[in-house]
């Protein structure tokens, strides 16, 4: 929640409120005492939890995303809808529609880059086993399977291609009122039924982050890695998060590839609103 705090002069009989003052007044008003333990947090955009760390029962977010990324022969738009949930306290599920369409650069044929298509449908789970207030960490365990199916052009033939398996793992920690950092890893494992070959990759996502005093405002930047095959690939991601009301909040991220031979740059918006959040 994005909380604003006013400053008056003590001549006012008023309170002045340092940025030390207002960051702890923020930080205690959504570490609520009177409610389970949970630890605030600035969580990475692009590859986003499934629900706040040390969630609360009744919790839940909607997130809507576009996201354009510039290849040699290709544009291509991903854009997804995502619902999130807290049924118990420490326990997420997310349910996610990721779709992607592709668009010729000038001179190559429609034919020779991927059909557009309904990605997958993906489930998640997450569970905050740690939240210490003494260390101001947290640790989760979560799953994501991701049903994926054919794209349009072969859409029914057949309709289901495969399976995706996540396993994953998120440690996160609050050094002092402001900078935060965490660490999202684990396998993915792929599996496609036509073929009957499974592909291995692991992920490994670093995040820092600097929260704007008093507010969930903040910039940062994302290490998105995969090894694959012996292979290693990394995006990094600058970002920005902006509260537009007390429960609307919009992130920018820009990406930028390494070792990556046709992805160039990228561009990533998320539309984050918590019906009913109350921090």
């Amino acid at each position: 929640m994005f909380l604003s705090f006013y400053s008056f002069s003590q001549n006012d009989d008023d309170i002045v409120y340092s940025k030390t003052q207002e960051d702890s007044i923020y930080i205690h008003h959504y570490e609520d005492d009177q409610l389970p333990v949970k630890i605030l947090h600035a969580e990475p955009l692009y590859i986003d939890l499934i629900r706040d760390l040390g969630a609360r029962k009744g919790e839940k977010e909607w997130n809507v995303g576009m996201e354009l990324v510039d290849n040699l022969k290709y544009d291509k738009y991903e854009t997804l809808v995502e619902y999130e949930w807290a049924p118990i306290n420490r326990l997420g599920f997310e349910v996610e529609l990721p779709f992607v369409f592709y668009a010729p650069q000038e001179g190559v044929e429609r034919d020779s880059i991927p059909s557009d298509k309904l990605e997958s449908l993906k489930l998640a789970t997450q569970w905050t086993f740690l939240v210490s207030e003494k260390m101001n960490m947290s640790m989760a365990l979560g799953y994501i399977n991701e049903i994926t199916f054919s794209d349009f052009r072969d859409w029914g033939d057949p309709l289901v291609k495969g399976n995706i398996y996540n396993p994953f793992f998120v440690v996160a920690k609050r050094w002092g009122r402001n900078w935060h950092s965490l660490i999202y890893t684990g396998p993915s494992i792929e599996q496609v039924y036509k073929s009957k070959t499974f592909d291995f990759s692991y992920e490994i996502n670093p995040s820092f982050h600097y929260m704007i005093p008093g507010t969930t405002n903040f910039v940062g930047v994302e290490f998105n890695q995969t090894i694959e095959s012996g292979d290693f690939d990394m995006t990094i991601r600058p970002q920005m998060r902006v509260a537009l009301a007390d429960n609307l909040l919009v992130g920018i991220v820009a990406g930028i590839p390494i070792y990556r031979e046709n992805e160039r740059m990228s561009a990533f918006c998320r539309l984050i609103w918590e019906p009913g959040n109350n921090h």
